[in-house]
């Protein structure tokens, strides 16, 4: 029999949830694409709820981790700001680090 450890990792602020695999995957998008409306349409979740996760993000944050633009003839957009990409490189550290020591831990029955 083969036994695989599961892990998840996510970090909160002052007991509430302020980063985890989702809201990274949102911030991500984010910064990638340039707009929250084709970030939640890339990770196939609605508007609203990518909405609300942004503002639990910045709100748990020492700092917003995003900004936004209103639009205009260019439109508008959201980008990270520079406490985001710390927040989101601290992250990903932290998770290919733990993934790293769980992949060398072997369970065995």
């Amino acid at each position: 029999m083969m036994y695989q450890v599961k892990y998840k990792i996510w970090i909160d602020a002052d007991g509430d949830s302020f980063l985890g695999n989702g809201r990274f995957s949102l911030l991500k998008a984010v910064d990638e694409l340039g707009s929250l409306s084709k970030a939640s349409k890339k990770l196939e979740i609605s508007y609203k709820k990518a909405w609300d996760m942004i503002e639990s993000i910045n709100d748990a944050g020492q700092e917003p981790l995003t900004t936004t633009s209103i639009g205009g003839s260019g439109g508008g957009g959201m980008t990270i700001t520079a406490y985001g990409k710390k927040m989101l490189s601290q992250f990903e550290r932290l998770h290919n680090d733990t993934r790293d020591f769980i992949d060398q831990q072997q369970f065995k029955n």
